[in-house]
């Protein structure tokens, strides 16, 4: 059986048009389409079962996409979640990345383009599911299959992003990682808009591992290319 045919996608839009269009196009490539066209009942839809993937609007009636988003992400929900946002809605689009989603597209996209950026998330979400154990450097232990993070004897509040950015160098330790790479395993972008963005979250996720920060012993910068993993 094709793999796609078992996956399942949750359309939270409230735009006619946009929800047909996006039921019938994964609907033809082979997903389970559930549609919702609010942000409450898109939020008990996903706390109700959990889809493989969320595309949700940001601007939606009764509460918006970045609130369903904040409440799902505070609970501890993993699914993906793609942001669908307007154009100039460059706020929102930083604040979805910030409060936890996947990856977002911008109105008006094409299909082909969002079909892909799905399946990306898709493969993503599938090598985390698979990382399992736990593994140690320093007074750091990471558990890959529940997400946890301590030092020591005290748990690191790292937020997904800082997690799944924590669990791909150690998953290529050793090696030097490019910019480019972490934004597209961790990220989804297939170009690098933002190379900065991997500056700040590295510079945040050492804070909360690293005993020195600024000569860290473990995430060390390779210059003008990107990062390497000592653990």
């Amino acid at each position: 059986m094709n793999e796609r045919a078992v996956r399942r996608v949750l359309v939270v839009e409230d735009d006619d048009a946009m929800a047909a269009a996006l039921r019938d196009g994964f609907e033809l490539e082979g997903y389970d389409v559930r549609v919702e066209r609010d942000g409450e009942a898109g939020l008990a839809a996903i706390r109700e079962d959990p889809p493989d993937v969320v595309l949700l609007d940001v601007m939606l009636p009764r509460k918006s996409g970045l609130d369903v988003l904040k409440e799902l992400r505070s609970e501890g929900a993993e699914v993906p979640i793609l942001m669908l946002t307007a154009k100039g809605q460059e706020i929102d689009k930083v604040l979805g990345l910030k409060l936890g989603a996947d990856d977002y597209v911008t109105k008006p996209f094409g299909f082909l383009e969002l079909i892909a950026r799905v399946e990306a998330l898709l493969r993503r979400t599938g090598r985390r599911k698979k990382s399992a154990g736990e593994f140690v450097f320093g007074d750091v232990r990471v558990d890959m299959a529940r997400q946890a993070v301590w030092k020591g004897q005290e748990p690191l509040d790292l937020s997904p992003r800082e997690f799944e950015l924590l669990r791909y160098l150690i998953e290529h330790r050793g090696k030097v990682v490019r910019r480019d790479e972490l934004l597209d395993a961790v990220w989804g972008y297939d170009r690098a808009p933002l190379t900065r963005t991997i500056d700040v979250h590295v510079a945040k996720l050492r804070r909360k591992v690293e005993d020195d920060p600024g000569n860290p012993a473990f995430i060390v910068t390779v210059h003008r290319v990107g990062y390497r993993f000592l653990g």
